[in-house]
């Protein structure tokens, strides 16, 4: 079985020591992703920066957000998740994943939402 890793080139990558996704198995494994390092201050802006850097890894991988099978949603405050739905629901349209969301801390404070996403790999 072929493994194919995929870096974004963020910050947390090297120091940590993993990758923003994995093909392997028939399904890309996409790593909890937050906003980029241009930081939003609002949890909408945060949601759309990560769904932008998980789409550049699906895309890279040769899929696409139609490909979700799985999705968590992780927020500190659970209270912020509500006003992420419509861009969730425009990203995800037809095709909606099975969807989880969680209530924690996460990796530094700024932080307001966290996904990670698994999807379908193209077939070879």
């Amino acid at each position: 079985m072929s493994i194919k890793r995929i870096h974004s080139g963020g910050v947390f990558e090297p120091k940590i020591g993993y990758c923003r996704a994995v093909v392997a198995g028939g399904f890309i494994h996409v790593s909890g992703t937050v906003a980029g390092p241009e930081l939003p201050d609002d949890v909408v802006g945060q949601c759309k920066s990560a769904l932008d850097i998980i789409g550049k890894a699906l895309a890279e991988a040769g899929a696409s957000f139609a490909d979700a099978v799985r999705v968590t949603y992780i927020l500190p405050d659970p209270s912020e998740f509500e006003a992420c739905w419509p861009i969730l629901a425009e990203t995800f349209g037809a095709n909606p994943p099975a969807a989880m969301m969680i209530s924690a801390g996460l990796i530094d404070l700024k932080y307001k939402i966290e996904i990670e996403l698994t999807a379908l790999a193209p077939s070879a």
